[in-house]
């Protein structure tokens, strides 16, 4: 006894790898199928090229830029005339110390001579440092005003572009564009899989799927190769979802995870995302008597079928057990090697004369 519906082959564990930054993503070298190796580079990308400029903006950063460098000499002034003041209480505090030994003067007047020389080196120590502050904006100033295509000339590799790494060896499964674009941040660039490590899923109706377990035995057919593959499953999943039919009736479907028990090389060329049949088998034994499901028909609230005996058809009634799309089991009122009527008509009764088609 089986259930069986369609699946789709997936690999275990697919990567998507995105964009680290937003930039100017470089085109790519790869086409789908290709192996790449852990830790190898798959893309580039680099700093969006600066937006172009109008006559008036163009005016207004060269003006900034003179700006800055009329403050670099105001700061080389204000560092002159500093140092010159330091000079001057540096002077003036040794004539101090030689009339305070003569005690000529008081030690009120030499600790305010020392005072005025602390206080002039740190004023020439903050005339230097606003002059290296002025120093950095007309760096900036120079930087703006560059044009946009000597904007990123003269840069390191490193300090260029960012690379970005495959995650996982495997080969590439999609391509999310291969031309050289603008892409935002968690742009998805490629997505990355193990072939040879595929599994199968089915989504079963919800009533079906609690028939089934883990470990039990599945059959892959029509998937393209000349004989079925042996498969068992490997998960059933814990919740479902809703899928309207193709009738257009809302189903709760379970997806149920398949994996292939065969070697590899008997299904090499099965790949991401195609489609397979799946046979479940939820029940077997090797004695059960069956019969063809075409062969019962109702009689009341019982089965029963039409039995040849000599050239007349008899109703039996007959006990059901599991059942199939095309057989089911007899558990009582057959026995083995009878032959029944299969697809009976209105035309057949009790006792109707029949004869055996070869």
């Amino acid at each position: 006894m089986t259930i069986n519906e369609d699946g789709v082959t997936r690999i275990e564990d697919v990567f998507e790898v995105s964009a680290p930054i937003t930039g100017k993503l470089e085109r790519l070298g790869f086409e789908v199928g290709d192996l790449v190796e852990k830790g190898q580079k798959i893309a580039v990308v680099r700093p969006v090229d600066p937006p172009m400029r109008d006559a008036r903006t163009r005016r207004e950063l060269e003006a900034a830029l003179k700006a800055a460098r009329a403050g670099i000499a105001l700061g080389e002034a204000e560092v002159a005339r500093s140092e010159a003041a330091v000079r001057f209480s540096s002077l003036d505090l040794a004539r101090q110390k030689t009339l305070a030994k003569q005690r000529i003067i008081s030690e009120r007047v030499l600790q305010q001579a020392e005072l005025e020389l602390d206080t002039r080196n740190a004023q020439l120590r903050q005339a230097k440092a606003n002059l290296e502050f002025r120093k950095r904006e007309f760096e900036s100033a120079q930087a703006r005003v560059l044009e946009p295509s000597a904007a990123l000339t003269g840069r390191a590799e490193s300090q260029c572009c960012v690379d970005v790494l495959a995650p996982s060896s495997g080969a590439l499964l999609k391509l999310f564009g291969e031309s050289e674009r603008v892409v935002q941040a968690g742009t998805k660039l490629v997505e990355i899989g193990d072939r040879s490590k595929i599994e199968i899923v089915a989504d079963l109706l919800s009533e079906d799927a609690v028939k089934a377990k883990a470990g039990d035995l599945v059959w892959i057919e029509n998937w393209g190769g000349p004989e079925k593959l042996r498969a068992k499953v490997k998960r059933i999943d814990p919740s479902g979802f809703m899928k309207v039919s193709a009738l257009g009736i809302e189903e709760q479907r379970v997806n149920t995870i398949i994996q292939i028990t065969e070697p590899r090389k008997n299904w090499v060329r099965l790949g991401h995302d195609f489609r397979v049949y799946v046979r479940i088998v939820i029940w077997r034994s090797e004695t059960a008597l069956r019969i063809p499901v075409s062969a019962l028909f109702r009689r009341g609230n019982d089965w029963a079928v039409f039995v040849m005996e000599g050239e007349r058809a008899v109703e039996r009634k007959v006990e059901i057990g599991h059942r199939s799309e095309t057989h089911a089991e007899v558990t009582s009122g057959l026995q083995e090697g009878q032959i029944v009527v299969l697809h009976p008509s209105d035309r057949i009764s009790d006792q109707t004369r029949i004869e055996k088609r070869s």
